[in-house]
């Protein structure tokens, strides 16, 4: 079979790792799918809006659809193929057709605007498109656009009972039972994927302009899984039970649940709705859950619900927090009223997910943790040169599961990634003696006032510890005496409270140049598909 793969720069140090996190000699993702499928056949593997599929049913209906792909579609090995659904139980079963037909995965925010898709499937060249029926209306002015040939079109409840396709432009659009059931009537043939062939380009925010792909490998992702079960302890025996607020689209939400929970034995509920905190409550309630991740915004919405104190958090091991820096009070009200800690992780698109994480055995509140096994790190200054411990600089990192590159963007890749594989995060950072890593902000959020570097984080988790403030966001504004300023954004759940006093109550705690001078209060905040706050929209 010929194919449209792409080859990728490796580097020696990575290769060498991976033999290490792989002593079974899997030759991709897919092996190691197969051998979950087998062990743990009949446990639950994902349920969803009411619906559980186990992993032998996973199996089955991957299989079918990657052979649909690959036989009725003629789709080749190595492109790419969209995948565009919310947390929903097609969604597994979807992901992992595609890696067993040796496509390229490209996932995709069920949330985006026309001008976002149409950047991503052009950038990306995707061929092939699985998506939720009500998103029809915005891709028929989309794919006509682009070089989509293939729509497979599903809705909330078509694995109980098939749907038609509904009415629309496209033409030759077919339903996912549908293809499910013209690949159970064809050979699903031997792809001989390997280890470092492309398995998905994960789209990052576009924090620097436009969303680039980082190119991730199954060897990144494989590590990825690997380095996660060395930190977290695993019983095979006694599967996790993980609740699953985050977007699956999402590297987190990918990694941990589609790859990692799954192919140790565990099972994913999968939240469809985050923001229906009384609907993802009622979730909790219905499961006895060893594990759950999830973001500030997240956490506070949760607690600040009337039944939160009637969830069972007898069975959690940890809950896992990420995508902006864990707030204190925070942390601390949850262990008062869950009885469970909260640990903080950092990871990006770039480095599959999990970079540095807490642990049960090693947990220090302020830090990101250590850097997950294999991995290594530094620090450098504004010379490049490696800065001593405890000293601030941008964080470098490298390691088995850093991405090989931007997709289609030589110049991006070599400005992010040197020869040897080091990977330029973006971010500003400290590495403790003791190991731990503390972040300090994104280089680009850093506030200039009279020379002084201001952190936003610095001064949001000052203000939140008041107690009117129910969330907060700083940015820079131009200043004709120091350059720039710090302007703060507020929601509050008082009316009282107005910039005078919330600017007071800041001196108190912060030194004058980093005092907000202007402060504006609002109903609600920009925030991602995960519920981190956008300060790149509100700068803008």
């Amino acid at each position: 079979m010929s194919c449209d793969r792409q080859e990728v720069r490796v580097f020696p140090y990575e290769q060498s790792v991976l033999k290490e996190l792989n002593p079974e000699g899997f030759s991709s993702l897919v092996d190691m799918f197969e051998e979950a499928c087998t062990e743990f056949s009949e446990r639950p593997a994902f349920t969803a809006i009411g619906q559980t599929l186990s992993f032998n049913e996973i199996d089955r209906l991957s299989r079918n659809f990657a052979a649909y792909l690959t036989g009725t579609e003629g789709l080749l090995p190595g492109q790419r193929i969209a995948i565009q659904l919310p947390n929903i139980i097609q969604y597994p079963v979807v992901a992992w057709g595609v890696l067993r037909a040796g496509l390229v995965l490209v996932n995709t925010n069920p949330l985006y605007t026309q001008r976002e898709l149409l950047h991503q499937f052009i950038d990306a060249g995707v061929t092939a498109l699985v998506c939720l029926v009500d998103l029809l209306p915005t891709l028929e002015q989309v794919i006509p656009q682009t070089a989509i040939e293939h729509v497979i079109v599903t809705n909330l409840f078509d694995l109980i009972e098939a749907q038609p396709a509904p009415r629309n432009t496209l033409p030759g659009i077919v339903t996912l039972p549908e293809a499910f059931a013209l690949g159970e009537e064809l050979v699903l043939p031997d792809l001989s994927t390997e280890i470092n062939d492309i398995a998905m380009l994960q789209y990052t925010g576009g924090t620097t302009g436009v969303a680039k792909g980082a190119v991730l490998t199954h060897g990144n992702i494989l590590a990825s899984t690997r380095q996660s079960r060395a930190v977290v302890e695993i019983d095979k025996d006694k599967p996790d039970i993980v609740v699953a607020p985050m977007p699956l689209y999402h590297i987190y939400g990918f990694t941990v649940n589609i790859v990692s929970n799954f192919c140790s034995g565990g099972h994913s509920v999968l939240v469809p709705d985050p923001r229906d905190i009384g609907g993802m409550i009622d979730i909790m309630k219905a499961h006895p859950f060893t594990s759950l991740a999830g973001v500030n915004t997240l956490f506070v919405g949760l607690m600040q619900h009337p039944e939160f104190d009637t969830i069972d958090f007898s069975h959690v091991k940890g809950v896992i927090a990420g995508g902006a820096a864990m707030v204190e009070e925070i942390a601390s009200e949850w262990k008062r009223r869950t009885g469970s800690e909260i640990y903080e992780g950092y990871g990006l698109s770039e480095t599959a997910a999990a970079l540095s994480c807490n642990s049960e055995s090693q947990n220090q509140l302020g830090t990101v943790g250590r850097t997950m096994p294999y991995m290594e790190v530094k620090i450098i200054n504004n010379a490049g040169e490696t800065t001593a411990n405890d000293v601030e600089g941008e964080l470098l990192v490298r390691g088995p599961q850093v991405m090989h590159g931007y997709w289609q963007r030589p110049e991006a890749t070599d400005e992010a990634l040197d020869s040897e594989g080091w990977f330029r995060t973006g971010d500003i950072a400290v590495l403790q003696a003791d190991g731990f890593i503390k972040i300090c902000d994104r280089i680009k959020d850093m506030i200039l006032v009279s020379g002084f570097n201001v952190y936003p984080n610095e001064i949001e988790a000052v203000v939140c510890t008041h107690p009117d403030v129910v969330e907060c966001a700083a940015v820079g504004i131009p200043d004709d005496k120091s350059g720039e300023a710090v302007k703060l954004y507020v929601v509050s759940r008082n009316s009282a409270l107005d910039q005078d006093r919330l600017r007071s109550f800041c001196r108190e705690q912060l030194t004058g140049y980093k005092v907000p001078r202007v402060v504006e209060f609002r109903k609600e905040l920009p925030k991602s598909n995960v519920g981190k706050i956008l300060r790149r929209d509100l700068r803008d």
